[in-house]
């Protein structure tokens, strides 16, 4: 059984987003009639291990016969260096504008595969196949992409839709446990954002997911899509709602930076985790929030075994970290845009953030 969810609105192109099982067999058939010419599969190394070869064959079987073209796994891969060498191979390989990009693979090779084809030749179509939790809820859906620099993550990028998504929730079963419970991690910010039921769900019931269940797993992929794209619908360029999403982010951003985008300390999915924590509790703090629900919060995501205080995340100071979030692509006119909330399920953006007030926030936290 799949459940495709459509995601239209704005002046982007329609597409469908499918979550199923056995959908990475159904690769070909489903691109065939996207590609007028060729298609070049971009995925890391490990992922082509693991699933290139029944992709391609896929692809072959239903006459849309595909190149593999791989970089190395890890966040260090969305750099300037490889988005140029991966467009010199699409060079290499003389594609045209009827050739499609199949990003199979999670959020690193997604952004960096969707910000290459919205590149070369000025935009040509591609393709989302997530292989792991947090892109198929998150980063596959939405037409955001981008690579790292120096200063900040995913500062360097641009809007792209892909024609279509393919989420096989099958592809999840070879995640290791830290990255699946990373990604569940996103699954709980889309309850956390707008739908308290949903993460009561996740909360009680619909916990066997962080653990690896296929039924919990299907169910929180659709509805975390069907979110996403409720609000992308609504927002593409995040003028407005989309921002939403954010929760979490302008604090995990600025410790994934202070840290050095080392996932091997913290992960994507970790960092957006400590992020809602820390945005609930500053919510606590300024009297937005009910501080027993930023505590259920934080026991939530404790439970689902997430980080929630920045003592587990290692060595960083609130100076730093202020400053990182200063320099956030979300701050206008020298303050600070956080996205806030007045309890579970009710999220909105508050785009005049005192720093001071999160200085003093950060000093209570620890690392003053």
């Amino acid at each position: 059984m799949t459940t495709t969810v459509p995601v239209s609105g704005g002046d982007f192109r329609p597409y469908e987003v499918v979550v199923g099982r056995g959908l990475l067999a159904e690769l070909g058939p489903r691109v065939a009639p996207l590609a007028r010419g060729r298609t070049v599969v971009i995925t890391d190394e490990t992922v082509a291990s693991l699933h290139g070869k029944a992709a391609l064959a896929s692809l072959k079987a239903a006459g849309a016969p595909g190149r593999l073209l791989t970089v190395p796994p890890g966040e260090g891969s969305k750099s300037f260096a490889e988005l140029e060498r991966v467009i010199d191979r699409l060079l290499a390989f003389k594609l045209d504008r009827t050739d499609v990009v199949v990003a199979l693979g999670g959020g690193v090779v997604g952004d960096l595969a969707g910000l290459a084809a919205a590149l070369y030749m000025r935009g040509i179509d591609f393709v989302q196949v997530p292989t792991t939790l947090l892109a198929q809820v998150d980063s596959s859906v939405g037409g955001k992409t981008a690579i790292d620099t120096p200063r900040g993550k995913n500062l360097v990028g641009a809007f792209h839709q892909p024609r279509l998504v393919l989420a096989d929730v099958d592809l999840l079963a070879t995640l290791p446990e830290r990255q699946l419970r990373s990604g569940w991690a996103e699954v709980l910010k889309h309850g956390l954002i707008c739908d308290a039921a949903f993460f009561d769900w996740l909360a009680g019931e619909g916990a066997s997911g962080a653990a690896g269940d296929p039924a919990a797993l299907e169910r929180a992929v659709v509805r975390s899509v069907e979110i996403k794209a409720a609000v992308v619908g609504e927002d593409e360029k995040e003028a407005g709602r989309r921002a939403l999403l954010n929760l979490g982010h302008t604090f995990g951003h600025a410790i994934e930076a202070e840290l050095g985008f080392d996932e091997t300390k913290l992960t994507h999915g970790e960092a957006v985790a400590l992020g809602c924590a820390l945005a609930f509790r500053f919510s606590a703090a300024m009297g937005l929030c009910p501080a027993v629900e930023a505590g259920r919060v934080e026991a939530v995501l404790a439970a689902a075994g997430l980080p929630t205080r920045l003592k587990e995340a290692g060595d960083v100071r609130g100076a730093a970290l202020l400053k990182r979030m200063a320099g956030d692509k979300k701050a206008e006119g020298g303050r600070l845009t956080l996205i806030l909330a007045r309890g579970v399920g009710q999220a909105f953006v508050d785009k005049d953030v005192d720093a001071a007030a999160v200085a003093s926030f950060l000093a209570s936290e620890g690392v003053g």
